[in-house]
């Protein structure tokens, strides 16, 4: 059989978006609305998730499951990864810190939503992947390091939102010291076994407000 083509590759990415919306009706009640925010849903359309994930697996990157990159680590499913863009609502004029790289699919996502995005990724062969592919695909406003995630990137704070792609039994303190009066955080939260999908707002006062979403798995953040 022969490989597809960046055409069959572009049909199915568009099936994934549709799944997607399928799936964020059918779970209206859980999170709120009928229907993700466009913006996040026309960025699934355009960035070629087939090419953030490992060669061999680019056939199975428009299924809504999560796949995995190496390092007994995974790239989200695309449901999940559009909630967490819907939830935490990036504008095209903010600066937005994200926290577990991976190989930079939802760095590229953001990207597209927001001004800036920076990136901190804390195995080092993942943030030199992700560099690579970002690049190739063209997304100047993507700066990615190596680093400990839960220490945030103090010297570009404050951050308009910050998005975190793995969980943990709290906020950093750093995070929450990073995040804008006004912003907002999403990640999830809690221990392996009950980790709940989590938006936090900081208000104008500095007063935190924390609400729960939908269950969800994710790997641990990890503290170097």
């Amino acid at each position: 059989m022969k490989p597809m083509s960046v055409h069959h590759l572009a049909i199915l990415r568009r099936h994934m978006v549709e799944v997607i919306a399928i799936h964020a009706d059918l779970m209206s009640d859980e999170i709120g609305k009928e229907s993700l925010d466009e913006r996040v849903l026309a960025a699934m359309q355009h960035v070629p998730r087939h090419q953030f994930v490992p060669a061999q697996l680019a056939a199975l990157a428009y299924h809504d499951t999560p796949l995995p990159i190496g390092f007994d680590k995974t790239i989200s499913q695309p449901f999940i990864v559009a909630l967490m863009l819907d939830l935490l609502a990036p504008e095209a004029d903010e600066t937005v810190l994200e926290i577990g790289t991976g190989l930079g699919y939802q760095a590229a996502l953001l990207a597209e939503l927001a001004a800036k995005v920076r990136s901190v990724e804390i195995v080092e062969e993942f943030a030199s992947e992700a560099k690579v592919r970002l690049h190739e695909l063209g997304y100047a406003n993507v700066e990615v390091r190596v680093g400990d995630g839960s220490k945030g990137w103090a010297e570009h704070a404050p951050f308009d939102k910050i998005l975190v792609t793995a969980a943990a039994q709290r906020v950093p303190k750093a995070l929450i010291e990073q995040l804008k009066p006004g912003g907002r955080l999403v990640m999830p939260i809690g221990p392996a076994e009950a980790q709940e999908l989590t938006v936090v707002e900081k208000h104008a006062s500095g007063e935190i407000e924390m609400r729960g979403v939908i269950p969800v798995r994710f790997t641990q953040l990890e503290i170097a």
